[in-house]
């Protein structure tokens, strides 16, 4: 149909959100209330000042700020604070299921208990059922740390495996290639976990580090990932495979000045499984309909282009196909009932 996706339309559309890290859904007004809860000194007294502390043009200053602002989490309530608040938004967006990031390695080398991150989250992820969300967590490996901290983490973390779905990579990209993270990739498939990985936008040999992803470590999903328009041939692999990319429009915008829809519009016309998400919406300026909006705004998208996106959020989401096809009749369901409107 030729119709126009609005915003009214991308508010009530059904969804899943696969590329959201709960870290950067701290907003300035909870990272004030939990420094001053407790007694840390971020160096800002008002909410306009935090607000002006998340300012960055590169994927390295974002992270510059980012992990910082991590100091205010401490107790178990503080991490089920965040992920509550960001699942409540979740659900006035229309957010049915969701698959979130979790970086432990940043709290543990400041002194937290995996514990006490772990089932914070968890905590809110099974609150959130009460209004129907479903979240699942997927624990990163942070690249720009070692191996053995990696291999570390997977042998912490088995005590608590029923409540971690899958196994992330992000953080600093330069230097810190996916063959990195060869043996521990290996390790968490054999202990049962779902794979993805980070493959951020226009990093020092891209190409290269998606083609290990895919070819040799063979995730089940890509984070970010459309520098792959530059190899054809890796293009066909995740078509015939039908793995997902999941794109973040605002973020690639704040970091590239670009928001790569024009990559991302050629992967949808080879019928690559891309996705919208927020990544970190408290940083980037926008939650998951914001990015719908802005990348339907730009290119004037129709409702067809836009369910489309949505679909494939729920087809690359590690969930039964009897659930993916529930989802999927959710969005027939409505895209049909709106159009009688």
């Amino acid at each position: 149909m030729t119709q126009l996706a609005t915003r009214d339309f991308i508010d009530g559309l059904p969804k899943a959100e696969l590329h959201l890290h709960l870290e950067g859904t701290l907003e300035p007004e909870l990272k004030l209330a939990l420094a001053q809860k407790n007694g840390v000194d971020i160096g800002q007294s008002t909410i306009e000042e935090v607000q002006a502390s998340y300012n960055f043009n590169s994927l390295a200053s974002f992270l510059a700020v980012y992990y910082p602002a991590m100091n205010v989490l401490q107790t178990e309530d503080d991490f089920y604070q965040l992920a509550l608040t960001y699942l409540k938004k979740a659900h006035q967006e229309n957010i049915r299921y969701a698959e979130l990031f979790f970086d432990p390695q940043a709290h543990m080398t400041r002194g937290v208990a995996f514990e006490a991150v772990v089932n914070g989250f968890y905590r809110a992820c099974v609150d959130a059922r009460a209004f129907n969300v479903d979240a699942h967590l997927i624990m990163c490996f942070l690249r720009d740390l070692s191996a053995e901290s990696a291999r570390q983490l997977l042998e912490i973390a088995k005590p608590y495996q029923a409540k971690i779905l899958g196994i992330g990579l992000d953080s600093d990209e330069h230097h810190n290639p996916p063959l990195k993270f060869l043996r521990e990739y290996g390790d968490a498939v054999a202990q049962g976990y779902r794979i993805t990985m980070h493959a951020d936008i226009d990093q020092v040999d891209s190409i290269q580090h998606i083609q290990q992803a895919l070819e040799i470590i063979r995730v089940e999903r890509l984070d970010h990932g459309t520098n792959i328009v530059e190899n054809p041939d890796l293009v066909d692999w995740v078509e015939q495979l039908k793995i997902g990319l999941t794109s973040c429009p605002l973020s690639n915008r704040l970091v590239a000045d670009d928001m790569k829809d024009r990559e991302v519009l050629e992967l949808i016309d080879h019928n690559v499984k891309v996705s919208i998400n927020s990544d970190d919406p408290a940083y980037f300026g926008g939650y998951i309909n914001d990015n719908y909006e802005a990348i339907a705004t730009k290119n004037d998208l129709t409702i067809d282009q836009v369910v489309q996106f949505a679909k494939n959020s729920f087809e690359t989401a590690w969930i039964s196909d009897f659930q993916k096809q529930t989802y999927l009749a959710e969005i027939d369901a409505y895209v049909a009932d709106y159009l009688q409107k």
